[in-house]
């Protein structure tokens, strides 16, 4: 395993680190039904995604 020759900065080491924070989930609320949605998902109870039928719930199980 490479080893470092040398100690990073901590300027250096905390720019590395400024894209490593989370994120909490985004959501949105459904129109028809008012429940809390993950966007750009296939509705998993009416098979509908931007307002057109994609799968068939019924055949799906």
């Amino acid at each position: 395993m490479p080893n470092p020759k040398r100690r990073h900065s901590h300027a250096r080491t905390r720019t590395r680190r400024a894209h490593d924070a989370l994120t909490a989930p985004q959501f949105y609320l459904d129109k028809d039904t008012g429940e809390a949605k993950v966007p750009h998902r296939i509705d998993a109870k009416t098979g509908m995604y931007k307002g057109r039928k994609i799968i068939d719930v019924k055949n799906a199980e």
